[in-house]
């Protein structure tokens, strides 16, 4: 079977029904929201402008790699042992206990700078060896170190609470809630449905989720600027408590962008389907989402997914190798729209309708009436 677009189809035919697998195009554009969720974003702000990075100096220090994190609470460590051992160096230099061994010094046993260095660090870290230690012929001394101290405590519980807030990231939970690569459309109920399957890949399970879609598309203007429109859709049974895997299911009925969307316009459309899994974890309390997008080449028309939960004798049992995994099913190549309209004529007398595919048998064609469609449906083998 040939194609009058320069698009490259995979087409499967058995009898009369025809299921397209997807179009590979060599022009890949760019999407709005990555598979994994994040978005190809770039924030332009004017060049040394650090002002919404160190407004939020807690976020900032959350969000960046563990290695810059572990490298910036070093040197603050290292830095403030310095900053209170210079401290105590100019203080001994200052009373004279340096040059003046017999003199009653601030500190005891610290006649230089690497001696000062280790009492900041002792002090600091409240290691306390005892050969070094404060006394109190000066009282300058004695407010650096309440100072250290204070100092000290606060440092320490910033970094434990961006350790515990980076461990404990809705990020790293979001990545073990996860949607299929895919999405697909059949008939349910006798209804054309767009559906995609949704899963936690954990043991625990989660409290409660809302699910989400929206349907993205942007124009570029001649101008090079990019208008962008939403348009959310109606999703069945938005409310889902996710103990076994969910298939989420938008119903392709009036109202919804996709009404008169048939399979050669789904495939020449260019629209993202973001979808999304805003949800409450059992073992934390947090609130956590999970987001991904489809294009019209993830979306596989004439196919459902694999049944993946089995009932076992004391569990329900989940193969999660089949989370992915699809299978053929007989779906008419029509839009929504005309498969209502061929269910549901508007008027008789005619025997063949200009909306319907048309079926070549025996040499002739005529268009596929309704109870032709169930026919060709109950004759096609997967």
């Amino acid at each position: 079977m040939s194609t009058e677009r320069g698009d490259q189809v995979t087409i499967d035919t058995y009898y009369t029904t025809i299921h397209t697998l997807g179009r590979t195009n060599d022009t890949r554009q760019l999407r709005y929201m990555q598979k994994d969720g994040r978005f190809p974003v770039l924030f332009q702000k004017a060049p040394g402008d650090w002002s919404p990075y160190l407004m939020d100096i807690f976020t900032t220090l959350v969000e960046i790699r563990w290695r810059v994190m572990l490298l910036v609470f070093s040197l603050s460590y290292i830095l403030s042992w310095l900053f209170f051992g210079l401290c105590y160096w100019l203080i001994a230099y200052v009373h004279g206990d340096i040059d003046d061994v017999a003199n009653k010094p601030c500190v005891a046993n610290v006649h230089g700078f690497t001696g000062a260095f280790l009492f900041s660090m002792e002090t600091q870290a409240t290691i306390g060896y005892g050969f070094r230690g404060m006394t109190e012929n000066c009282i300058v001394a004695i407010i650096v170190v309440t100072v250290q101290d204070i100092f000290s405590c606060l440092l320490d519980t910033i970094v434990i609470g961006i350790v515990i807030a980076k461990m404990a990231s809705a990020r790293k939970r979001a990545q073990t809630v996860g949607f299929s690569n895919c999405a697909v459309v059949n008939l349910r109920d006798g209804v054309l449905c767009l559906s995609w399957r949704l899963g936690d890949f954990r043991g625990n399970h989660i409290l409660e989720g809302v699910a989400k879609a929206q349907l993205v598309r942007f124009v570029k203007q001649p101008l090079g600027s990019v208008v962008i429109s939403y348009q959310d859709l109606d999703i069945q049974n938005r409310d889902i408590v996710l103990a076994t895997p969910a298939t989420i299911i938008h119903k392709l009925e009036p109202g919804s962008p996709l009404y008169s969307q048939g399979l050669d316009d789904l495939l020449e459309d260019d629209f993202e389907l973001v979808v999304s899994f805003t949800y409450t974890g059992d073992s934390t309390g947090m609130l956590h989402q999970t987001r991904t997008s489809y294009t019209p080449a993830d979306i596989r028309w004439g196919q459902r997914f694999q049944d993946m939960l089995k009932l076992g004798k004391k569990h329900f049992r989940v193969d999660y190798a089949l989370f992915n995994e699809t299978t053929w099913v007989p779906v008419p190549l029509l839009s929504a729209e005309q498969y209502d309209r061929g269910r549901h004529p508007v008027g008789s007398g005619q025997s063949c309708s200009s909306h319907l595919p048309s079926v070549k048998r025996n040499g002739g064609s005529c268009a596929v009436t309704p109870d032709i469609i169930e026919e060709v449906m109950q004759q096609t083998s997967l």
